[in-house]
């Protein structure tokens, strides 16, 4: 066994750096918290290359004298805590004193600092965690730090890093979180010379929402309210029908800290149980104020997790008050939280009820689902493999089931019908499935020779909408919306919609600017109806930011969620009737399309059970 050393300073933060300094995000995180922590009112990020070639922080809180800002670049050098008393009732964002040594370790790093008080402030310059110069500097009130060259002397943590563009939206999506929790301060963040981000910093959180999301959801939020025994619930959530098919716009800030919580996303998703679909999430912005005491910010080194002393309180506390908001009940303050604690859950038919008041139309009677429900699906399939007569610039192409339901006349007459697509060559098919029946409105049931088949029918279709559509050599056929929708984007959504209006044209998606973050739609694929537009384009870009596809080129990114999303959408859904003729032609349609087994998605469309398959089932052999 080889002897026990003490490793040096620098290797000691070079590990450090692995589980503070994880990526560009986590690197401004610790920056702007200490911003925060020093009093800063004003708070500015700067970023190159997704943060990885370049971070400033600029801030004009209250700075270091000479000795301080000496001292903060040392480890466990912090002006936050004096003894580990101080870690039951710490307030302050960060009070490791790791993060300042740990960055300039793996960085060049400059610091830059000055107090009010005194006429010139104080420059540092680090380079790997070496020392290189320090003197007297005449600079603004406040601190700035610069990043430059992140993990250049650790190639191995600098391969890891993902693409430019989703290291600039990790740190986007930090810095919109900490602007909500900190409305009472101004933030800009630059991305790459153009301002992402920039909120107005008075103090008011609902002009926070509005500057970082737009003007127009303000009319769909609704405020959150509970006062119980040493607990304060405050914040906004948004109408049942106001949603993104990701969590990345919910934000849970506890005592002035923004954090992961289990409890209350779970807490915040059972208040929205049965009103929204299960893919979907509502805005939420939860501030949540407890006793110090009573909560641990010790659990992870980057201070991203944080343990309750009562779980159970606080998901019943955030349930309640979501619920009430969405409801649009005022919750009584100055209660025994114990009471709410031990009120049990809303039955279902409150919740039922709850569905009818958001959506202000009176209630339908359930009924059977019939084929006919939507649209004669026998004739749409039909149609699709026949020989087709000229048609009108508003149905120029059948691509799928929808043709009939959008039922639009004519277009106006400034939008150009599209080029006659040539259709692809009848091939034999490489399977003929015959149709037996169909199992829970789901499932077709089909046999070719002595072989069993269960097929999907919504994962089905959808594989043959997806080849359809991807076999037009150019642009994806579209229609005209007899009425424009103009759209409103957050900043980072309007720059990716901006920079590829061409791709999204080119799949049948026609937008023009029409004001800051603004987009009017003019034209959508003629398979997707009209009701369906502006939530069909919300979630494939949402789709987009996910990280589907990360790598590659943007264009072949969004082609394939624009694709995917647009056969999904116009896809026969579960539940759904079909007689015979109709899964005839479906399985007559899988049997030719060039990729038959899966959906875009990759589920399984067909499974196959052989007559061997069976015998064995049935223990024949």
């Amino acid at each position: 066994m080889a002897d026990v050393k003490l490793l040096d300073t620098n290797t000691i933060n070079k590990i450090a750096a692995g589980e503070v300094v994880e990526r560009p995000a986590s690197c401004v995180k610790e920056l702007v918290e200490n911003s925060i922590d020093a009093g800063a009112k004003r708070i500015e990020v700067e970023i190159q290359n997704g943060g990885k070639a370049l971070i400033r922080v600029t801030d004009d809180g209250a700075g270091m004298s000479r000795e301080n800002a000496v001292l903060s670049v040392k480890r466990h050098a912090t002006s936050k805590l004096t003894n580990v008393a101080d870690l039951q009732s710490i307030a302050t964002l960060g009070f490791r004193g790791e993060a300042l040594p740990t960055i300039a370790a793996v960085s060049k790093f400059t610091l830059q600092t000055r107090r009010a008080e005194d006429e010139l402030g104080t420059k540092l310059r680090i380079d790997g965690g070496k020392l290189q110069d320090t003197h007297e500097v005449g600079c603004k009130a406040g601190t700035t730090i610069l990043v430059e060259e992140l993990f250049f002397n650790t190639p191995a943590r600098f391969k890891f890093l993902k693409s430019t563009p989703t290291e600039a939206n990790k740190i986007h999506d930090f810095l919109v979180k900490l602007a909500l929790s900190r409305p009472e301060i101004a933030f800009r963040f630059i991305n790459g010379n153009r301002t992402a981000l920039a909120t107005p910093g008075n103090g008011n959180l609902t002009d926070t929402l509005s500057a970082i999301y737009g003007t127009e959801l303000t009319d769909s939020l609704l405020p959150l309210k509970l006062d119980a025994d040493n607990l304060n619930l405050r914040g906004f959530v948004t109408k049942p029908n106001i949603l993104k098919s990701h969590r990345g716009w919910q934000a849970y800030i506890i005592n002035g800290r923004v954090a992961d919580s289990r409890t209350i996303a779970k807490a915040v998703d059972e208040a929205y149980k049965s009103l929204i679909p299960k893919t979907g999430f509502p805005l939420a912005v939860v501030v949540l104020s407890v006793p110090q005491n009573s909560i641990d910010v010790n659990v992870h080194p980057q201070k991203i997790e944080l343990k309750f002393e009562d779980e159970g309180k606080i998901f019943k506390a955030v349930y309640h008050a979501v619920r009430a908001a969405v409801e649009g009940k005022d919750l009584v303050t100055e209660h025994d939280l114990t009471a709410v604690a031990a009120a049990p859950e809303v039955p279902r038919f409150e919740q039922i009820k709850l569905v009818e008041e958001v959506s202000e139309t009176p209630p339908k009677k359930e009924r059977k689902p019939k084929p006919q429900d939507d649209l004669d699906f026998e004739q749409v399939l039909i149609k699709v493999n026949e020989p087709q007569p000229p048609l009108k610039a508003s149905a120029q192409i059948d691509l799928g089931i929808r043709n009939q339901e959008l039922g639009i006349s004519e277009v106006p007459a400034q939008i150009e019908p599209p080029k006659p697509v040539k259709p692809p060559p009848v091939q034999k098919p490489a399977l003929e499935l015959e149709p037996i029946g169909q199992v829970a409105r789901c499932y077709i049931v089909a046999q070719s020779g002595n072989d069993l088949y269960l097929i999907d029918q919504h994962a089905a279709h959808e594989r043959i909408l997806f080849d359809r559509l991807s076999s037009y050599a150019e642009r994806v056929p579209a229609q005209g919306l007899l009425i424009h929708r103009v759209l409103k984007f957050d900043s980072r959504e309007a720059e990716l919609i901006e920079s590829n209006l061409a791709v999204f044209a080119e799949l049948g998606f026609t937008m023009e600017p029409s004001g800051v973050n603004e987009f009017r739609l003019t034209e959508v694929p003629v398979d997707a109806a009209e009701a369906d537009a502006e939530s069909l384009l919300r979630g494939i870009i949402a789709e987009i930011f996910n990280g589907v596809n990360e790598a590659g080129d943007i264009s072949r990114r969004i082609r394939q969620a624009v694709l995917a999303t647009t056969a999904c959408k116009a896809a026969i859904k579960a539940g759904q009737e079909l007689n015979s003729r109709q899964m005839e032609v479906l399985l007559k349609d899988l049997s030719t399309t060039p990729h038959p087994h899966t959906c875009p998605h990759g589920r399984p469309t067909i499974i196959k059970f052989s007559a061997a398959d069976l015998a064995k089932m049935f223990k024949r052999t």
